[in-house]
């Protein structure tokens, strides 16, 4: 298969987004005509392709976006040294697992590994495109805290983000990713919620302005001791605003995925939630909240444990949605495996077997066909920590 860059430079590259007026006529006496501005989006037919081999049935997104220092505490936990070698064994190692790509439709990248390559010489972008899994890039650039708020935080990387993603997607990257935080326990307050709707519409703007599908990761944390109904009800206050600012931005539906947290209790909380229950609550919320025209619905794991994951999911694809029900995993994806791994050359094998077999599990969840039978302990092992973040 060609490299990501010779299809780069042999595929067609339309011009920018383009802008013109249509003056409708008006009836109404005495009242002057205005303009209605309509935006003609260059890409559009791309990222309606590409949102679609995204949510191919069975499967779902690897996660690997983790920043350098986030990537260095999961290396720390199994006493590998933050180097930018040991990074690149690892992500090499996670990207190169054979048949991973019947699983996984696509993979975030964090921006060192996009232009990374493997010990081999061969790039990271380019192993992931011939096993037909899209590459895609983490482009905020991470939480600072929001003044005039309870404590909370807001999503920074607006600035230069059209240039960047214009870069990106030169790369071989045709999605982007953006995780914004609500956090239950400090309100949320109004202007928390709206600052991060608002930054998730602007980036999903100006991503699809060059080419990028952007998924868009308004995540509500676990931290709490509240209840299920309480996230529930947050959690629509949340979507509801950012899908009317993602309108307000003129965004592509078509042309995105959604990336949110599962209706679930706080981790705190005494009174917990069968997959059926979290099912339930999250695919209600689904159905007031989301539009049919978005192709995928990727959910994140937060600090569920590899199993419950794949549980939850499994139980929310017992019917058929408008939309795919899918994943988009990275420690429930990866935990078992960088463990087996433990920076050892000799364990790489047995490392991206473990890999596949949670891949598979999750192809199977997207399915709805999943069962816990035969899963080992460490899949039931719980994940959540407090001060997780990219």
């Amino acid at each position: 298969m060609a490299s990501a860059t010779t299809l780069l430079k042999s595929a067609f590259l339309p011009n920018k987004s383009e802008w013109f007026s249509v003056r409708p006529t008006v009836s109404k006496p005495n009242t002057a005509s205005f303009p209605i501005n309509v935006r003609a989006l260059a890409f559009s037919e791309e990222l309606v392709k590409t949102a679609k081999t995204m949510t191919t049935p069975g499967r779902g997104l690897l996660a690997m976006d983790e920043s350098n220092a986030t990537c260095g505490k999961r290396l720390a936990s199994i006493g590998v040294d933050n180097t930018e070698e040991n990074r690149q064994a690892y992500r090499t190692l996670l990207s190169s697992a054979p048949g991973l790509g019947q699983y996984i439709s696509g993979s975030i990248l964090f921006e060192e590994t996009l232009y990374q390559s493997t010990p081999d010489g061969k790039k990271i972008v380019d192993v992931l495109v011939d096993q037909n899994i899209v590459p895609g890039i983490k482009v905020d650039k991470g939480l600072v805290p929001l003044v005039g708020s309870n404590d909370e935080s807001w999503c920074q990387g607006l600035d230069g983000l059209a240039s960047r993603t214009a870069a990106y997607y030169q790369q071989g990257a045709r999605f982007a990713k953006w995780r914004t935080v609500i956090s239950i326990p400090n309100g949320p307050s109004e202007l928390a919620i709206k600052e991060a709707a608002w930054g998730l519409a602007r980036y999903a703007a100006i991503s699809q302005d060059n080419g990028l599908v952007p998924i868009v990761e308004p995540e509500i944390l676990l931290d709490g001791e509240h209840g299920i109904e309480r996230n529930f009800e947050v959690a629509q206050r949340v979507w509801s605003e950012v899908f009317f600012y993602l309108a307000q931005n003129n965004v592509l539906f078509e042309g995105i995925l959604l990336k949110p947290s599962m209706v679930t209790p706080g981790a705190e909380c005494k009174d917990r939630a069968t997959p059926e229950q979290i099912a339930e609550y999250t695919l209600k919320l689904l159905y007031r909240r989301v539009p049919p025209s978005v192709h995928g619905i990727m959910f994140l794991s937060g600090g569920q444990s590899e199993m419950e994951a794949t549980l939850n999911l499994n139980a929310m694809n017992q019917s058929s949605h408008p939309w795919h029900v899918s994943f988009s995993y990275a420690r429930a994806l990866q935990n078992t495996c960088l463990k087996t791994w433990g920076g050892r050359p000799e364990n790489v094998k047995a490392a991206q077997d473990a890999l596949i077999l949670r891949a598979r599990a999750n192809s199977l969840a997207q399915l709805g066909k999943y069962t816990s039978d035969g899963e080992a302990a460490a899949a039931k092992e719980g994940m959540f920590v407090k001060d997780y973040k990219y």
